[in-house]
């Protein structure tokens, strides 16, 4: 063995959404989010993620970039939320997460502001 850890990529369990048909309006009006979040939301119970996700655009250091990668990491019962601007670039917002009952892995979302619409989808589903 080479000492190297294997995070599990949760994004594998949603890999059939690769489009979306629909846009779900969340509670804060200006936000949409797709058929894949919506599942995964379901799944894992996790509306909560979406709502870290559409708060943290209150804040100028996030809402300047028109395009966000968002993971979630969880190892155990602790998370992460981590946003930064594309692959390559140093991650601007961190959230701990103290407690979760979500699986251990990694999943991961992008988020979009086109000046028209703001969309929180699956990577496969970009």
């Amino acid at each position: 063995m080479d000492g190297q850890i294997t995070v599990k990529n949760l994004n594998d369990e949603f890999a059939e959404f690769t489009g979306t048909e629909h846009y779900y309006r969340h509670w804060l009006p200006v936000f949409v989010y797709t058929d894949g979040i919506k599942m995964m939301a379901e799944k894992y119970q996790a509306y909560w993620l979406l709502d870290i996700v559409f708060s943290w655009q209150s804040k100028d250091k996030v809402s300047r970039e028109k395009f966000q990668i968002w993971t979630l990491e969880v190892s155990g019962k602790k998370g992460e939320v981590l946003m930064r601007p594309d692959c390559d670039k140093p991650v601007i917002t961190c959230q701990r997460i103290p407690f979760t009952d979500f699986p251990e892995g990694m999943l991961k979302m992008y988020f979009i502001d086109d000046g028209t619409n703001k969309v929180l989808l699956l990577p496969s589903e970009y």
